[in-house]
């Protein structure tokens, strides 16, 4: 998946920062309801690290049912809280 790619598909443009707070919540909405019904694995886990670098994704503990995707989540939301601090 590329990052552009999703970002235009979602929000109609890859800068998010021009967007306005409704425009935000419309394209989360999408990506959430996407996320939902995602059968591959892969498409499902960039969503969902979409969804998370917007503060909207699900805990994985629900978001994930395979433990390994699951794990992976986890670590990708530890790694992103640890360099949001530094």
């Amino acid at each position: 998946m590329d990052l552009d790619d999703l970002l235009q598909h979602y929000f109609g443009s890859a800068d998010i920062a021009t967007l306005d707070e409704p425009a935000l919540e419309r394209a989360c909405e999408r990506i959430a309801i996407d996320f939902g019904t995602a059968r591959d694995g892969g498409r499902r886990f960039a969503l969902w690290a979409l969804l998370h670098a917007l503060g909207s994704a699900p805990d994985p503990a629900t978001a994930f049912k395979d433990p390994a995707e699951r794990k992976a989540a986890e670590d990708y939301a530890w790694a992103a809280e640890r360099i949001g601090r530094d």
